[in-house]
């Protein structure tokens, strides 16, 4: 990596704030991103403006609330974090964007542009998604593509592969577990987003393989390489390894669904429920594919779901924060920016 790259870590976003007219403008444009509700642009509109944002905004901006800080959101203010400390760490420039919401991709790069002047040849783009799906890391590399060729077609761009089994992942993870089990959990949980099925079939280049062979996660073929339910299971197998637990004390689901389509089982709300039923006591909750604290983490599990799971029969439910600023997670961060084999040029 040269004097003349910068990097452009990207996260989510969160709306500016609590706002109800914020919290629709964000849902507004997470939601139409094609990416996201990927139907054609008249059905996708109407589901959006006719059937969602009438009421969701209200409801969301209370669940804002309950996260809200003094910083504003933890989302935005943790990933700033992030972005100062890998930059203290490296002699190349480092900056953040989100992927909707405040600060965009594009008036990002036009910042970077306006700082480095003529002196830019190459963008490294680190999208800070663990496992690739279309909705998370594919939207982000298209949104930054087709805004730098806006901006400057000129500039080269690099994408880092997702690193959904790199040990300096892995490791970064089981570290911020092993308290949790030696607290005396006596479950783990592996909560990942939850995505429609319908994605994994629109990403498979093969068109035969995802949800169609059987055990299609377990068998090797060209889909791994865009299969957010494989690269989310081969996270859970990597971190049990790591940590060296028995498998029996472990469980793997799936949240945060939206709408009335398939989406990958098992959910979370239903595992949550299970485990209280069968006798399970004291539960911690992971969550891989966030790699900062956000509303999913903190209100959809932290407050939700642990009443969910108290209700069920369950007594404590510990919810292990992100990656955030953790001194591992800041270190493999830095370190995969510095892996040469971690980026792959970027090729439409």
């Amino acid at each position: 990596m040269t004097q003349d790259s910068a990097v452009l870590l990207v996260n989510l976003g969160s709306p500016d704030s609590t706002q109800v007219p914020h919290v629709r403008r964000y849902l507004r444009e997470f939601l139409m991103d094609p990416r996201v509700i990927d139907a054609p642009f008249p059905i996708r509109w109407l589901i959006v403006h006719a059937l969602i944002l009438p009421t969701r905004p209200r409801h969301s901006a209370e669940a804002y609330r309950s996260i809200w800080t003094a910083n504003g959101s933890p989302l935005i203010h943790l990933s700033q974090q992030l972005e100062s400390r890998v930059r203290e760490r490296l002699s190349i420039p480092v900056f953040l964007a989100m992927r909707y919401g405040n600060p965009g991709i594009r008036s990002t790069l036009s910042a970077i542009l306006a700082s480095m002047k003529d002196s830019l040849s190459e963008l490294r783009l680190l999208p800070l998604y663990p496992q690739y799906a279309m909705s998370t890391f594919e939207s982000v590399v298209v949104e930054t593509r087709r805004n730098l060729k806006l901006l400057a077609p000129d500039i080269r761009l690099k994408v880092i592969q997702p690193f959904f089994r790199d040990p300096r992942y892995i490791s970064s993870l089981a570290e911020l577990v092993r308290p949790f089990l030696e607290r005396g959990a006596d479950h783990l949980l592996f909560s990942y987003h939850g995505l429609p099925e319908r994605h994994l079939r629109k990403t498979d280049p093969t068109g035969h393989h995802c949800l169609i062979q059987p055990d299609c996660c377990s068998t090797p073929s060209p889909a791994h390489t865009f299969c957010y339910r494989h690269q989310a299971m081969e996270t859970t197998r990597a971190v049990v390894k790591e940590l060296g637990i028995d498998s029996d004390n472990v469980s793997h689901a799936y949240q945060s669904r939206l709408g009335r389509d398939k989406w990958l089982e098992p959910s979370t709300e239903s595992e949550l429920i299970r485990l209280g039923n069968a006798g399970t006591k004291n539960l911690a909750v992971l969550s891989p594919s966030f790699v900062t604290d956000c509303l999913e983490t903190l209100e959809e599990l932290g407050i939700r779901g642990r009443d969910t799971f108290r209700k069920a029969g369950g007594e404590t439910m510990d919810l292990i924060p992100c990656l955030n600023v953790s001194p591992g997670w800041v270190e493999t961060v830095t370190e995969l920016i510095q892996d040469e084999s971690a980026w792959k040029e970027d090729t439409p």
